[in-house]
């Protein structure tokens, strides 16, 4: 016989079956007893009386039972050896009642092999065993589970002590689920574009009536906020729901332009070319516009320093400010960020009296100071410092008086033009200028320089584009809260049903966009409502403003989280005013997914 004893590829030769499990009969003999799980094919085939090639749990010897399991006569060989998932088997405490009846009078077992045929252990003695194993796990390699894992079934004592997760499909022991992430890390930047996908409609967020449009604008600008429940049966009927919805897509916008789109304003000269632009070349027009914007930008600024507005931006069309009050994103005092900066601006600050720091050059640096002390001792490494930049100085004299010595040496100083004083100091300073228009080149503004920059804003004649689409049009300025001169812009929604493949079929996904300058706010006003209305589960695409991702830079230290600062008359959610205030954790990459399963958020950046 070509195949090993006990088992038959085919069934083409039943006489010869019956031949074989007589002759197994014989040689196993009727006693047989214990049962434990394997977890490897190489161990059954080392104990004897073990059936090779059979389904179910295997038997050894010494059984009291007076019979041997039937063997199964469909086995092969691809579904004998399965997953070790498959191999685990829990056991109840009524495994004695019920293996009496798996061994029929006549000595021959059963067909149930599922059931337990041997003593069960009190439930005292296998949650001291359950305690030893559990101790032992971290040395042991993962095996098939034995009878003793039969205490699972007892979950309200045993899940007290291990909180340890059961399959419904096999009964396999998983491991311990993650804790669900009720809240995920704020998002500084501007998006462009939110695209929410469900697998429930959006009917709700779109169409709204008269008096729910007017109620949520009237919430919106009265700073109130209704509580929406935690699970919705009908959202479409939820008159909370549908007005908050439009709540959270108001926002002030100065200056206001209908036929202009004022966002973004960074490589955005496709938009304003061919547009009606009447103050490109009145010069009275164009200080009308500065003094209004002025005017707003101080308003924005008081408002800010008063606590009244949570955070505001200003967007030119080099560069993006950020303006944050006292108490968010971990900082005790009002903080500014700009980005990107190029070297004329940051020389400019400096000759204003504005001081700032580049906090990602910091942390470069400190990276490079933490590298190298972990090879040297910290007074050793501040002696080659003073001495490496000594010898930098003394480098840089050489430079610029013998550096071109060598040239009369060769006899070629006449032909060669050398170069002049500014194009010497232009070298040295390379460094300062490769980091232009880098995210690297974020600067922060803290304290009362801010207000100080603030003066500088309006003061800078290079703030307003001299030349092109932008000549003449002052900077957007971007608040979540009413402030002077502003105007109220809503968010456009849009609500869309596709059909998308699933395997064989298609299946139907809903779909929620939403486009405009969207703040921080509104995306947290927007999630926490979608939470219970599409039953906590969703998808989120964010499209970023890609000059504006750098503002999740770190700047809070550890002295200035520790301080708490009221904000509760900024206009927005108690929720949202706790996130935007804790420590900014994204660094330069903003949030690009955002997934809600089972109300548990998971985030991709």
């Amino acid at each position: 016989m070509s195949q090993q004893a006990g088992y038959s590829p085919s069934f083409k030769r039943p006489a010869e079956i019956l031949r074989m499990r007589r002759k197994r009969a014989r040689s196993e003999g009727v006693s047989s007893g214990g049962r434990g799980a394997i977890s490897s094919p190489c161990e059954s085939a080392s104990i004897s009386a073990v059936r090779p090639f059979s389904p179910g749990p295997l038997f050894g010897q010494g059984r009291s039972g007076g019979g041997v399991k039937r063997r199964n006569p469909f086995a092969s060989i691809e579904n004998t050896f399965s997953s070790p998932a498959k191999k685990v088997f829990i056991y109840t405490d009524d495994d004695d009642a019920d293996s009496s009846d798996s061994v029929k009078p006549d000595g021959s077992a059963g067909v149930e092999g599922e059931k337990s045929t041997t003593r069960t252990l009190p439930f005292s003695e296998r949650l001291l065993q359950a305690e030893e194993l559990s101790k032992d796990v971290p040395s042991k390699k993962p095996t098939s589970l034995s009878e003793d894992d039969s205490l699972f079934e007892d979950e309200d004592l045993f899940q007290e002590r291990t909180p340890i997760l059961k399959s419904p499909q096999a009964g396999a022991v998983t491991s311990i689920a993650p804790p669900a992430c009720v809240e995920y890390p704020a998002d500084w930047s501007l998006k462009t574009r939110l695209l929410f996908t469900s697998l429930l409609p959006f009917s709700w967020a779109v169409q709204p009536r008269a008096t729910e449009e007017a109620q949520g604008l009237t919430q919106h600008c009265r700073g109130q906020y209704t509580t929406i429940p935690q699970s919705i049966q009908d959202p479409r009927s939820s008159v909370e729901l549908r007005c908050g919805f439009q709540q959270c897509l108001q926002f002030w916008q100065h200056p206001s332009l209908s036929w202009l789109s004022l966002f973004p304003r960074i490589g955005a000269e496709r938009s304003f070319t061919g547009k009606n632009v009447p103050w490109a070349q009145d010069m009275a027009l164009q200080q009308s516009l500065m003094s209004e914007w002025s005017v707003s930008l101080s308003s924005l600024y008081s408002l800010l320093k008063a606590r009244l507005c949570p955070y505001f931006y200003v967007c030119s069309y080099q560069f993006t400010a950020l303006f944050r009050a006292s108490g968010l994103a971990g900082n005790s005092s009002i903080t500014a960020l700009l980005t990107p900066t190029t070297r004329g601006l940051r020389e400019a600050m400096k000759a204003g009296g504005i001081e700032f720091t580049l906090p990602l050059l910091e942390e470069r640096r400190k990276s490079k100071e933490q590298g190298s002390t972990a090879h040297n001792q910290e007074t050793d490494g501040e002696e080659e410092e003073t001495q490496s930049e000594a010898s930098d100085e003394e480098d840089d004299d050489d430079d610029d008086d013998g550096g071109f010595s060598w040239l009369t040496e060769m006899g070629v100083q006449d032909k060669i033009k050398k170069p002049d004083n500014i194009s010497i100091k232009m070298h040295k300073e390379r460094n300062s200028v490769c980091l232009d228009h880098k995210p690297e080149s974020v600067a922060c503004v803290s304290g009362t320089h801010t207000f100080t920059l603030i003066n500088f804003l309006i003061n800078c004649k290079s703030l307003v584009a001299g030349a092109g689409s932008q000549a003449g049009l002052p900077p957007t300025l971007l608040a979540p809260t009413a402030f002077r001169g502003a105007t109220l812009h809503s968010l456009k929604a849009r609500s869309v049903n596709v059909k998308t493949q699933v395997r064989a079929g298609y299946q139907d996904v809903c779909s929620l966009e939403v486009t405009g300058p969207i703040m921080p706010h509104s995306l947290h006003a927007l999630t926490r409502l979608l939470r219970p209305a599409q039953r906590g589960g969703f998808s989120t695409a964010l499209y970023t403003h890609e000059p504006t991702a750098v503002l999740n830079t770190h700047t809070a230290t550890r002295e200035q989280a520790e301080q708490a600062v009221e904000l509760d008359g900024c206009g927005l959610h108690p929720s949202t005013i706790q996130q935007l205030q804790e420590p900014s954790t994204l660094g330069k990459s903003p949030l690009r997914q955002l997934h809600l399963n089972n109300y548990s958020y998971t985030w991709k950046s």
